[in-house]
């Protein structure tokens, strides 16, 4: 009889997620392959769908958030200081892991949509994707982290865009994510929460892939697998480049 109290209490475990989640996520992106090439100046995602449903929707106010995020990678930070009339690196922090591309579009305020706790357990907002270590003596790693944010704010690989998801109807929903020109090749994760009053109801995650083709392959695959090649190449070309440049010169100089 306990055995069967146990078997029965799992099942209802099991299937409690399923039927407490009434709402999920139809998603879809406009491309799921961005080629990098030599002419390459940037590309735009158009990211669509819609909310399905087993119920009447709930009265809650809904919200959709949108996170296009570039892979991860380790990063040294560095502070520098004017000393003796010259600047000088002083502090160095190692920043575990920042992605290299870091997109956020909301259909609200993000404070609205995402509470802080859950922020802080699915780690959505741009602060939260960077992982830093803890701070060693006066040291204030996060200061660092705000830096990397910063430079990569202007360089245009993060950025926020508050209310540029358009829902429709309360179930469709749709918005453009642009990928500037210096983008870093990857798999780039494209993530999208439904959410209610803070909570997060529903998720769907997808996947982009950008890689660099044609000659831009070529020229990346020659400077790291033939490092000593790719070192004689730009030599040449650095010469018949300085070369052709005299010559010109010396034509115009003629005439």
């Amino acid at each position: 009889m306990t055995r069967f109290i146990t078997l029965l209490a799992a099942l209802w475990l099991m299937a409690l997620p399923a039927s407490a989640q009434s709402e999920a996520i139809v998603a879809g992106l406009s491309q799921n392959r961005v080629a990098i090439t030599t002419t390459f100046v940037g590309s735009e995602i158009l990211i669509f769908g819609a909310i399905k449903r087993d119920a009447p929707a709930p009265d809650a106010a809904l919200g959709i958030t949108v996170v296009i995020e570039g892979p991860s990678q380790p990063i040294t930070v560095r502070r520098k200081e004017k000393r003796f009339g010259i600047w000088i690196n002083t502090d160095a922090v190692e920043v575990s892991a920042a992605p290299a591309f870091y997109a956020i579009a909301t259909s609200g305020p993000f404070d609205e949509l995402i509470t802080p706790e859950i922020d802080s357990v699915r780690r959505i907002s741009i602060p939260a994707s960077i992982s830093v270590p803890e701070a060693e003596g006066s040291l204030d790693t996060e200061k660092f982290a705000e830096a990397v944010i910063r430079i990569r704010t202007r360089n245009g690989l993060y950025r926020m865009q508050e209310g540029s998801v358009r829902v429709d109807r309360d179930t469709l929903f749709d918005t453009r994510i642009q990928l500037p020109a210096n983008l870093t090749e990857g798999i780039y994760s494209a993530r999208i929460y439904l959410t209610r009053d803070g909570a997060v109801v529903a998720s769907e995650t997808t996947y982009i892939d950008v890689q660099k083709v044609g000659l831009e392959r070529w020229i990346y695959n020659l400077a790291h697998e033939q490092a000593f090649l790719y070192g004689l190449m730009s030599l040449f070309i650095a010469i018949a480049a300085g070369w052709g440049a005299s010559a010109a010169f010396r034509l115009i100089l003629r005439n």
